[in-house]
C-alpha cells in the first residue's frame, strides 16, 4: 500500500487538505472612502473582520462559511478513505475523479463568496492568500493519482491475460 506512488500523492493531499482548514483564504479591505476601513479574511472556519484603526482590537467573526467548511473538509477526508480502497482500483480512480471535481468546485464556492461580499460592501477590494493555491495543488495531485492508479490496474489486467 505505501510503496505506491499514489499513496504518496493521497498523503500530500490529506496533509495539504489538513493544513487548508487552518489557512486563510481571501482578503478583503474597505475602500478608502469609506468611513471605517476594515480588512476581512475568508477562511474555512469563517469571515473575520479586522478593524483598521484599532491595532489592539479584538477580532469580530461575522458569519460562517459553511460551504467552504465543507469542501475543505471533505478533501483530505476523501484522500484518507481513497488511500484505503488499493485492492479496489477502479473505485480508488473514481473517487478521485470525484476528489478532482471537488478541489475545482472549492474554487467555485470561493468564487461565490467573494461575489457575496462583493455585492454586501460594494466597492471593497480582495486578493488571493496563500491558502487559496492549495486547492489547485491537490488537484494536480489527485489527476497524478489517480494517472498512477489506472496504470496499475492496466498492470494487474495484463498480468492477468498472461496466465
Amino acid at each position: 500500500m505505501i510503496q505506491r506512488i499514489q499513496t504518496l500523492y493521497l498523503l500530500a493531499i490529506v496533509a495539504l487538505g489538513i493544513t487548508l482548514c487552518f489557512q486563510s483564504v481571501l482578503l478583503f479591505e474597505s475602500p478608502e472612502t469609506a468611513d471605517t476601513a476594515c480588512v476581512w479574511e475568508l477562511s474555512p472556519v469563517g469571515l473575520t473582520e479586522f478593524p483598521a484603526d484599532q491595532a489592539n482590537a479584538p477580532m469580530i467573526a461575522l458569519q460562517g462559511v459553511w460551504g467552504l467548511l465543507l469542501a475543505t473538509a471533505l478533501i483530505p477526508l476523501l484522500a484518507l478513505i481513497d488511500i484505503f480502497l488499493y485492492r479496489k482500483r477502479i473505485l480508488q480512480a473514481r473517487l478521485n475523479i470525484f476528489l478532482a471535481c471537488l478541489c475545482v468546485g472549492w474554487y467555485g464556492v470561493a468564487a461565490i463568496y467573494v461575489w457575496l461580499m462583493k455585492v454586501s460592501v460594494p466597492g471593497v477590494m480582495w486578493s488571493p492568500d496563500f491558502g487559496s493555491a492549495i486547492p489547485l495543488i491537490c488537484f494536480v495531485l489527485t489527476m497524478m493519482a489517480t494517472r498512477a492508479i489506472l496504470k496499475d490496474e492496466a498492470l494487474v489486467r495484463a498480468a492477468d491475460r498472461i496466465r
